[in-house]
């Protein structure tokens, strides 16, 4: 199974607004990402800094393409800009287990 990994930093003074939202995740939110195949979708915070980790059930190109023409996804972005950076440069994988 594919994995997609990416890096953020929440503004500061916003992190108990940034897990509230995600407490909170829209349904269709949820949907979309289901639909976009991705699972065991985990989100770690180091003070600010922000390092998202999912997997593809349908591959990674499909997850990709999903999300990118999905409005949900737009709109989630969006409401996210004032209190986070948007993805920063992948980080690169240098050890894999299986």
């Amino acid at each position: 199974m594919e994995k997609y990994t990416w890096r953020a930093v929440i503004k500061e003074g916003m992190k108990e607004e940034y897990i509230r939202r995600h407490d909170a995740i829209w349904p269709e939110m949820v949907e979309v990402l289901k639909e976009a195949g991705v699972c065991n979708y985990t989100i770690w915070c180091d003070g600010n800094d922000l390092f998202g980790y999912y997997e593809c059930e349908k591959g990674l190109v499909h997850a990709l393409k999903v999300q990118a023409e999905s409005e949900v996804v737009a709109r989630w972005d969006i409401s996210m800009e004032p209190i986070m950076t948007m993805f920063q440069e992948k980080p690169e994988q240098v050890f894999f287990l299986e």
